[in-house]
Formats: structure tokens, C-alpha cells, sequence
């Protein structure tokens, strides 16, 4: 049975590990301190390579096993984290001392009780586990089977405010929809990121009726991530949702009866004798142009899973904050502390360590509370750290922490959040994605300048990751939050960091590579990592709290009601 319950005997064990650097961590700190006259710039220099690596090399080690949410190997990463807050002075913040323990439902799927079946004119076929399609498991129910006409709705998005429409003339009621991942390319940035989110499409879709969905890739998709890749865990690792103080299972969809998603062969067989060619659709995609039409064949979705209750903890520690009135206002610092635990060797190695995805997140994050906590006068807001569980689950963590935070809800102002910052060169720019949303922007790049950052717009909207990551939790629950990470702009003209950053994606990213062999730019990580301090600073010190701005995109969809 998945537990996540945080015994004694692992924080214990923790904790002594730790305690065996403490006192030269503390010396350290203390020296800085008095050699830079008690000052903001000598509690920064507490941050050093030595102090990020130690955290590196206990979150990242085989001996965490990846981390996965639920597993003995989290609640091992999740005391740790607790234990370093515990020896910086913070508060525990969580609901159960430094843990806020979110209830999860695990599902795992039957592989020998997965099917899809096409049936058409010249007779039913059935489609091959990972070779032809995947699946996920339902989250509810034990067994599930839909039969049903197939309708394409090209990437199965309603936008009637870009005057775009998949659903123009087609009826889904009773069907299941064929649809492509993203939203059309002309889509204005904001726009394209939000019509992209499978929570919107999944709404859409449930709203007209539809009973189960297909997932088709589009160029994009087969370029950016190989049918090897995406299958290369398919199956492996439990889904998973989190459970609301109802008992309800959040973002479940009991309408959806079955999904899947195709390869391109088995997709292209699946439009064979439908009004249009796969190719056509894939065109249309490309052009950002609705081709929504029946496709004159019927799909059989069928699964099987098992369901098991878990826990995971979120890790909260706070640093009250030194104003009277002020005090009562929260930054929030968040980094997921999950990665993708065990699984499908690769090159003889079944360990996910994510090295980068999320360790050197959390690093930061707890260096970021070092310097603050070293600060001789606190700053003047409080400042909540929250290590997150399940975001490689779907954002769980963060949704749950974001929908009942242990401070009051209205009292969060901000959302300042690290997820696999890649220090693969000698970094000039750093990017906000989600800053150009309200002033939070106005406050980060003369922050950022002071370490020699230029702050620089999302270079590849494509990906829409404003919502792919833990802030966009906070930003429904109407909280201004950016996510953080290096610019793709090198020092060194003659290092290309896009390249860098796509080539890590397509050889490291979810793979059992990403460990301690990747390159660190260090002095870029120290510098990142100040950096992502005098943000807090510049929004504590701002009298005004954040506010979205006039006519954002966001703003009007998820900002507080005042």
C-alpha cells in the first residue's frame, strides 16, 4: 500500500545527517555576516557553491530513488528539508509541524486489461499497448469500457474571445473526441498558454457531451518529444489525484469514460475513410485552422486499474516577517521536491534522480531561506518556503497548498517559483514566464540587474510553460506568480543556450541522466540564486502589494473578487 505518512525514524535519521554540518555551515555564516557589516550583501554571501551542493548531492543520490510522491524514498527528501529549515530558524508552517499532508488517490493500470479497438467497415482492429497507443488509468473507477462514433476536433478549443471555434457546427454529445495537444500558433501568447491547459479542453469537452477522448500529435509534438520518449514510462509510475476536504477526487471528470492517446500510424489509420487524411488534419493544425469533422468510425476504449490511498507531504517553514502590519502578508517561495521515482532502464540505469528536475529547484530555494534568515533585520512581509509534492503528478502539491493554505488565503500576495533551472553556461539573462502579468515585473528586472541579469521575454511560447508548472496553481486561485529560470542569452557568444537547454530536453529531461554527471556553471548558479533573493526583497519592500494588470488575460479570468 503507498504511504507518505513522514515517520519519526526517517526525520530522525535525517536530522543526524544534516547535524554533521551544521556548526561549520554556522560558523560560515556568522563570518560572513561580520565581515560584510551585518548587511543584506553579507547574508547573501552565505549562499555558496559548497551549501547548494550538499543539498544536490543528499536530494539527488540513488539513495532517494527519485523521489517519487508517495514513496518512503519522498518522506526521506521531505525531512530533510525540514530539518534544514529547522537548523535556519524558520517556523513550521505546515498543519502538522513543518508538513501539510495532502490525501491522494494512486491509480495503477492492469496492462494485461488495456484495449483499443477500431471497428470499421472492413472489420475491428486491435491496437497494440505502446506500440499503437496509451493510456491513462480512470482515477475513480476499477473498470471502465465506452464504445462510440469518433469525432475530430482539431486541437478541441472554444475561444470565442480570439474568435476561434473547434466546435463550429460539430456535435460531440455521446462521442469521442479526437484532438491534438496546444492551441493554434496565431493564438495571442496568453491565450494560446491558457486554451493549452488540459483542464480547459477537458472542461469544454465534458460541457458538450463528449464520453472519451483521443489524443493525436501534431508536428510539434512529434518533434519536441518522440513516441519513444512518451512511452518510455507509459504504464510504469501510478496517476494520481488529490482529494478535497469533501472526499472528492479534484479535477475528476466521471463523464470521460475512456481515453488514449495515438501514434501517428495508428492515426493515420484511424482517419483512413473519414472526410479528411491525417496529413490534412495535421495541416490544418499547423495553419491554426478548424477542420473539425466526424470520421465515420467507431473507437472501443477499455481499462482496468487499481486505486490506493496515499499521503504526501508539502514541506512549509516560515520566516515571519519584521513589520506589524506587513507581517501579515506572505510571499510564498515554492519548488517541487517530487521527481519520477524508478523506472524503465535506461543504459542499465532505472533511477530518475532529476538532478536538475526539481533538486536544484529546491537547492535554491533553501539557500534563498539561508540568506534570509542571515538578514540581520527581516524583511519587512513574511515569507512562506513551501517544497511541494506531486507537481510530476500533475501539480498536486501545489494545487492543494494553493486551495487551503495555512495562512489565510486572501493574505498571499505573491508566487515566486523555481522548477528545473538548467545552469549549463555562463548566463546573462534570466526569464519570468508569467512576470509580464502584473508588477511583479516592474520589481524583478532592476533586482535581477544588480547580479548582471537582463530580464528577457519567453522565447519559446510554443511551450506554453506559464502553465505547465506550480505557479499556475497559485494564479487560479488568483495569487501573481512567475516562474523563474536562465535566459537562454550566454556570456560566451559562442554557446548557443537555446540549443543547450532543447538538447537537455530531448537526452536528459524525465530520463535517469539527469544526475549528478550534468554540467553546473556555477558562478551562474550563485548568481541565479541572489538573484531570485532581491526579488523577495523588492517585493517585500514595495509598499503596494502585486496586482494584476488592468485588462490582463489572467488577471480577468482568476483574480480575487476585492
Amino acid at each position: 500500500m503507498l504511504r507518505n505518512t513522514l515517520p519519526c525514524l526517517i526525520l530522525v535519521l535525517a536530522s543526524a545527517m544534516v547535524a554533521c554540518g551544521r556548526d561549520a555551515d554556522d560558523s560560515a555564516t556568522l563570518a560572513a555576516i561580520e565581515a560584510g557589516g551585518n548587511d543584506e550583501e553579507a547574508a547573501l554571501a552565505t549562499v555558496t557553491t559548497d551549501t547548494l551542493k550538499a543539498h544536490l548531492d543528499y536530494l539527488a543520490s540513488d539513495a532517494r530513488k527519485g523521489r517519487m510522491t508517495g514513496t518512503p524514498a519522498y518522506d526521506e527528501a521531505a525531512a530533510y528539508v525540514a530539518d534544514q529549515f529547522a537548523a535556519l530558524g524558520l517556523e513550521p508552517a505546515g498543519e502538522d509541524g513543518w508538513f501539510q499532508n495532502v490525501p491522494l488517490s494512486a491509480n495503477r493500470l492492469d496492462l494485461e486489461r488495456v484495449s483499443v479497438t477500431l471497428h470499421k467497415d472492413d472489420g475491428d482492429a486491435e491496437l497494440g499497448w505502446k506500440d499503437d497507443f496509451v493510456m491513462s488509468g480512470d482515477a475513480a473507477r476499477s473498470e471502465s469500457t465506452v464504445t462510440a462514433d469518433v469525432v475530430f476536433v482539431g486541437f478541441g478549443v472554444h475561444a470565442p474571445d480570439v474568435n476561434y471555434s473547434d466546435y463550429e457546427g460539430i456535435d460531440v454529445k455521446g462521442k469521442i473526441v479526437a484532438l491534438f495537444g496546444g492551441a493554434p500558433a496565431a493564438f495571442p501568447h496568453n491565450e494560446r498558454a491558457f486554451y493549452s491547459s488540459g483542464r480547459t479542453k477537458a472542461d469544454e469537452m465534458v460541457r458538450r457531451g463528449a464520453v472519451g477522448y483521443i489524443g493525436l500529435r501534431s508536428r510539434v509534438d512529434q518533434k519536441r518529444y518522440p513516441w519513444e520518449v512518451l512511452t518510455l514510462n507509459a504504464g510504469v509510475q501510478p496517476g494520481m489525484s488529490w482529494i478535497n476536504l469533501s472526499g472528492e477526487l479534484a479535477d475528476y471528470y466521471p463523464q470521460i469514460e475512456g481515453n488514449s492517446t495515438f501514434n501517428v500510424p495508428t492515426a493515420t489509420e484511424l482517419f483512413a475513410g473519414s472526410p479528411i487524411t491525417f496529413e490534412e488534419a495535421l495541416d490544418a493544425a499547423d495553419a491554426g485552422r478548424p477542420m473539425s469533422t466526424a470520421l465515420g468510425v467507431k473507437v472501443t476504449l477499455s481499462q482496468q486499474a487499481s486505486h490506493e490511498e496515499a499521503t504526501s507531504a508539502n514541506v512549509v517553514g516560515l520566516l515571519r516577517g519584521s513589520d506589524p502590519v506587513l507581517a501579515g502578508e506572505y510571499i510564498v517561495y515554492s519548488a517541487h521536491l517530487d521527481h519520477v521515482g524508478v523506472g524503465t532502464p535506461v543504459d542499465g540505469d532505472d533511477i530518475y534522480n532529476g538532478y536538475y528536475d526539481n533538486a536544484m529547484g529546491v537547492a535554491l530555494m533553501l539557500e534563498a531561506a539561508r540568506a534570509f534568515a542571515a538578514m540581520p533585520e527581516r524583511p519587512a512581509r513574511s515569507i512562506l518556503f513551501v517544497a511541494v509534492t506531486g507537481e510530476e503528478r500533475g501539480l498536486l502539491g501545489s494545487d492543494y497548498f494553493a486551495h487551503y493554505p495555512t495562512v489565510p488565503t486572501e493574505a498571499l500576495i505573491a508566487n515566486i517559483n523555481l522548477d528545473m533551472p538548467l545552469f549549463l553556461y555562463p548566463l546573462a539573462d534570466i526569464i519570468a514566464f508569467g512576470a509580464e502579468h502584473s508588477s511583479l515585473e516592474s520589481l524583478i528586472a532592476p533586482a535581477i540587474a544588480t547580479e548582471e541579469f537582463l530580464l528577457t521575454p519567453d522565447p519559446i511560447p510554443e511551450e506554453v510553460i506559464f502553465i505547465r508548472s506550480d505557479q499556475y496553481s497559485f494564479v487560479r486561485q488568483g495569487v501573481p506568480a512567475v516562474y523563474l529560470v536562465p535566459g537562454f542569452t550566454s556570456q560566451d557568444p559562442a554557446i548557443d543556450g537555446e540549443a543547450a537547454f532543447r538538447e537537455h530536453l530531448a537526452t536528459h529531461y524525465h530520463r535517469p541522466s539527469d544526475d549528478d554527471t550534468r554540467p553546473v556553471h556555477w558562478d551562474s548558479a550563485l548568481r541565479f540564486a541572489r538573484a531570485n533573493v532581491r526579488i523577495g526583497l523588492q517585493i517585500s519592500a514595495t509598499a503596494e502589494r502585486p496586482h494584476w494588470n488592468e485588462g490582463d488575460f489572467f488577471g480577468t479570468r482568476f483574480a480575487r473578487s476585492k
